[in-house]
C-alpha cells in the first residue's frame, strides 16, 4: 500500500531569538509515520501565519520561496520512492531530503565509479572481458530504471526485493535473455550490491531470499566419429581452415581461447623424453598449468610458425577477422 506524503511547517515559538524571530521547523508525513527536523531558516514571528510567512514583503516572498523549494522537495523523494516500492517511510524521505551521507549514494553512479576503478586494473590483476561485462550489466540497469521508473537513477535506500524481482523479469521479458544470462546480470548487480553493503551505504541485501533460474545443463561432446568427419571435411576457403584448426588445438589441449591467443614459443618446452609441453598460466586467474603435446597440436603449430604477429605461435587474431565476416 502506497502512502500520501504531507509537508507542513511551524515556528518553534519557545526557542525566540533577541531579535524576534524564530527557528522554522518542518513536519514530513508519510502514511502511519512522521519525522520533524529544523528548516535552518528563521523567520520573524510577527511575519508568521498559518505555516508561512504573511505579507508581500522582499521577505515574505523569499522566505515563502523557500518554504516551497522544501516541499516540492521532499514530495518529489517521495514519489520517486513510492515509484519503486510500498511502506515508504519519513525517515526514508528525510534522509534524502537532507542530503545525509548515506542517502546521496545511488545505485548507477556507485556502479559506475565500481567499473572505472575495476578498468585500471585490466592487465594486472583483471581482465578486459570482465570489465566490459561490468559496463554491459550497468548498461542494462540503467535502462532499467529509465523505463520502468522513468529516473536516471536511484538511491540505494529505496532497493529491496521488489526491484530484484522487476529486473529479473525485465531481463527475461523486455530483453529476451536465456536463464544463464540473467543469470550474469544479476550476479554483476549483486556484487555491486555487496560492495554498497561492505561500504556501510545499506544494510539489508535486497537480494535476500532472491534465485534465479538457472539452465538445466547438459553436457556437449563431440564423438569420435564426428571429430574424424570434422577433420576430413573439404572447407570452402583458408578461412575456415585456419577456425578449424583452431578449434580442434582447443579441443587437444583444453585450452581458453584466450590463453590460445597468446601463446608464444617461451611458453613451450622439451621434456627428456622428447615430448613438448606448454607451460604457462591462466590469463584470467593467473593459476600455472602444464600440457602436454600430441601430434595434431604440434602439426597445427608447425603450420602456422612464423604467420602470427608478436611472436605469437597461432594467427588467432585471423579468428576474429574470419569469424566477423562470415557472419
Amino acid at each position: 500500500m502506497k502512502h500520501e506524503g504531507k509537508v507542513s511547517f511551524y515556528l518553534k515559538k519557545n526557542e525566540i531569538k533577541e531579535d524576534g524571530s524564530c527557528p522554522v521547523m518542518v513536519r514530513l508525513r508519510v502514511g502511519t509515520t512522521e519525522e520533524v527536523f529544523s528548516a535552518k531558516l528563521n523567520v520573524p514571528a510577527d511575519l508568521w501565519a498559518s505555516g508561512r510567512a504573511k505579507g508581500k514583503s522582499k521577505t515574505a516572498i523569499d522566505i515563502n520561496r523557500r518554504l516551497d523549494e522544501i516541499r516540492a522537495s521532499a514530495l518529489s523523494h517521495h514519489r520517486e520512492l513510492s515509484a519503486i516500492r510500498e511502506n515508504v517511510t519519513a525517515e526514508e524521505v528525510k534522509t534524502l531530503l537532507l542530503g545525509m551521507a548515506h542517502g546521496q549514494e545511488t545505485l548507477l553512479a556507485y556502479f559506475r565509479a565500481h567499473n572505472e576503478k575495476f578498468d585500471k586494473r585490466v592487465g594486472v590483476n583483471r581482465s578486459e572481458n570482465s570489465a566490459k561485462s561490468y559496463w554491459i550489466a550497468l548498461n542494462h540497469v540503467s535502462k532499467f530504471v529509465a523505463a520502468k521508473y522513468n529516473l536516471s537513477d536511484i538511491p540505494f535506500t529505496a532497493l529491496d526485493r521488489s526491484f530484484i524481482d522487476k529486473y529479473d523479469l525485465h531481463l527475461k521479458i523486455d530483453c529476451g535473455m536465456a536463464p544463464g544470462s540473467i543469470v550474469l546480470h544479476t550476479v554483476r548487480l549483486g556484487t555491486i550490491i555487496n560492495h554498497a553493503i561492505a561500504d556501510g551505504i545499506i544494510t539489508a541485501d535486497p537480494f535476500a531470499g532472491y534465485e534465479p533460474e538457472r539452465p538445466e545443463r547438459k553436457p556437449k561432446y563431440l564423438t569420435g566419429k564426428e571429430v574424424k568427419k570434422l577433420m576430413t571435411t573439404p572447407l570452402a576457403s583458408p578461412k575456415h581452415y585456419l577456425i578449424r584448426d583452431l578449434f580442434l588445438f582447443s579441443c587437444h589441449t583444453e585450452m581458453p581461447y584466450g590463453d590460445m591467443c597468446n601463446l608464444t614459443q617461451d611458453e613451450l618446452s622439451v621434456a627428456e623424453d622428447g615430448t613438448v609441453w606448454i607451460k604457462g598460466a591462466r590469463g584470467k586467474t593467473g593459476v600455472d598449468y602444464q600440457i602436454p603435446l600430441l601430434d595434431l597440436p604440434l602439426q597445427i603449430l608447425e603450420r602456422y610458425r612464423d604467420t602470427a604477429p608478436d611472436g605469437r605461435l597461432l594467427r588467432s587474431n585471423t579468428l576474429s577477422v574470419a569469424l566477423t565476416s562470415e557472419q
